[in-house]
């Protein structure tokens, strides 16, 4: 468990330095075009630099525009703008990939604490609010330490 934990630490990290560029990463003409634009490059041209056609430079970015196109066609494109593809995910609601981790390892907790107390309720045996809260906290770190593939069900 150690190991997991010690790679969710170092992807944090590596996603940290990510998310600041991702929030301009999208340009609603695809990057082919952006830079190619910028650069004052023809379709025509970059499609010679590809070895292609013009019409199949004009379906890769349109493909691009629309989500469709491979990684490995940036890739290329990119090197043939003397570019390289950089490529990788950010967290989208939690602040890391730890956050995210605790995030869902409380829910499951939540869950499974409600569950023991509709059955203690219905002995007439309902624990305090603070019992409540530090069950839940209890196993929500337990959760987060073993990491069981039920977290992600």
């Amino acid at each position: 468990m150690a190991h997991r934990n010690l790679q969710i630490e170092q992807l944090d990290r590596r996603m940290a330095r990510l998310e600041e560029a991702g929030r301009d990463a999208e340009f609603p003409m695809g990057w082919v075009r952006a830079v190619r634009g910028a650069l004052g490059m023809s379709l025509e041209q970059l499609a010679r630099k590809m070895g292609v056609t013009r019409q199949s430079m004009m379906a890769l970015e349109k493909r691009e525009r629309e989500g469709s196109i491979r990684l490995n066609t940036l890739r290329s494109v990119g090197q043939a703008l003397g570019l390289r593809l950089v490529y990788g995910f950010v967290p989208v609601e939690d602040d890391n990939l730890s956050g995210y981790v605790d995030r869902k390892a409380r829910d499951l907790a939540t869950e499974i604490v409600q569950r023991t107390l509709q059955t203690m309720s219905l002995e007439d045996q309902a624990p305090s609010a603070e019992r409540i809260r530090r069950a839940i906290d209890e196993r929500a770190a337990e959760i987060r330490r073993e990491l069981p593939k039920t977290l992600w069900d």
